[in-house]
């Protein structure tokens, strides 16, 4: 009945969120104790009893006050310094900038909003098609989630009760990873497609570029420096970025308007309320799983399939391939981290880190693949580019993360190796 119930609401497209609620409520009334009831408002509530959630509403306001205050520009300029020369040095310059950007965005929907609206012109201007411009744009948005600090990080350390500031650390090296393969996607059709040729800067330009970023690059420095030195929290990371984005907002680029601020603080509170609304439900869906032991009958069923840790992963990589399809990475990693964590941990022997690296990054390409592929969605809505349009050169790029993704499966240190 509770498998029925699940799956009906889904497929009628009600909000996940309600899913697993009702999910929960269900399986009470199938159960017929009527005592559970009375527990179901404190496991709701009590799932948002975790200070690390607190870093959620901070890294989104981190990403307005950063769009608000020419923080955005400003890294795209610095990133031309570097490789804009290149052929096809706008398309060098999306993802160099991205990742500039990833170190203080933390979410794929709202860099994939600002870089759209920023580069895809530009690039069109440049002689590139919009699709592969959007594509391009789409792929580097995908580095938000996995470059600390990650909002999808942020979720699953608190789903997992394992610290968020190591699992930052361990998302350093498969998001670097990640860049060098999409530079090297670059290359690779740049030389085939014969990319327009770069704009090389002068020496006074570089200079100037470089001199307009620095006070922007406080942000990612002091944020991503604070947690690796073991000086603050994420969540306290989180708040100094956002007070320095206020300050450089205001003292340095002297951009931030102060009649926007109630709007961004607005949007800010809808999407934080979101989020936190799926963790609260996923907390007594989680509370449903437990009772049904779910977790054993599946360790039970992947046992008889396969003892190989590896082959776990890829099992896990092709399942989460498939769902992130049809759900949204967040409500995905709080449906399914309850179920597949303790199999992992405890009968395959699988560091936690590894495991949530991994499957962050597997429900991030959900979000550039139909039909949901919100990022898709976003990234055609902003620039006009129809999806088919996108999916062909975005492609390539999709193919490099997965075998990113198999790699990292394969060998764990990648991911532990400044953990362990």
């Amino acid at each position: 009945m509770i498998t029925a119930v699940f799956t009906a609401l889904l497929f009628l497209g009600v909000p996940i969120a309600l899913v697993l609620a009702m999910t929960a409520l269900a399986y009470i009334y199938a159960s017929g104790n009527p005592v559970l009831y009375q527990s179901f408002p404190q496991q709701f509530f009590s799932s948002l009893e975790n200070y690390g959630l607190l870093a959620i509403p901070l890294f989104l306001a981190v990403g307005e006050l950063m769009n608000e205050g020419g923080i955005t520009r400003r890294l795209v300029a610095l990133a031309s310094v570097f490789v804009g020369h290149l052929r096809g040095g706008l398309a060098y310059i999306n993802i160099l900038a991205n990742m500039f950007l990833a170190s203080i965005m933390g979410s794929a929907n709202a860099q994939v909003a600002v870089m759209a609206q920023v580069l895809v012109p530009e690039m069109e201007r440049k002689g590139y098609s919009r699709g592969f411009a959007t594509a391009t744009t789409c792929a580097g948005a995908l580095l938000a989630p996995v470059i600390p600090p990650s909002m999808m990080f942020v979720v699953f350390g608190v789903l997992a009760q394992i610290s968020i500031g190591d699992l930052f650390i361990a998302g350093i090296v498969p998001g670097l990873l990640m860049t060098l393969a999409f530079i090297g996607v670059i290359a690779l059709l740049g030389y085939y497609y014969k990319y327009p040729p770069g704009e090389r800067l002068s020496r006074q330009q570089k200079l100037r570029n470089i001199g307009a970023a620095i006070p922007s690059l406080l942000v990612p420095v002091v944020m991503i420096g604070g947690i690796l030195g073991g000086i603050t929290t994420p969540t306290e990371a989180a708040a100094v970025g956002a007070l320095t984005a206020v300050l450089v907002g205001i003292f340095a680029h002297k951009e931030v308007r102060f009649d926007r601020i109630g709007g961004m603080l607005l949007r800010v509170a809808l999407n934080s309320g979101v989020v936190l609304v799926l963790v609260a439900a996923a907390g007594v869906f989680g509370w449903v799983i437990v009772f049904e032991k779910v977790p054993q009958q599946l360790a039970v069923l992947l046992q008889q399939t396969t003892s190989d840790p590896f082959v776990f992963m890829l099992l896990v990589t092709a399942l989460l391939l498939v769902i992130g399809t049809v759900i949204d990475g967040i409500a995905a990693l709080i449906l399914l981290v309850p179920i597949l964590l303790p199999v992992a941990t405890q009968v395959y022997g699988i560091n936690p880190y590894h495991f949530g690296v991994v499957i962050c990054i597997n429900l991030t390409l959900g979000l550039l693949t139909p039909p949901v592929g919100t990022a898709l969605y976003v990234a055609s809505r902003v620039t006009g580019a129809t999806s088919a349009e996108i999916m062909r050169p975005l492609m390539p790029f999709l193919l490099a993360t997965l075998l990113i993704l198999i790699l990292l499966c394969w060998q764990p240190y990648l991911v532990t190796a400044f953990i362990d």
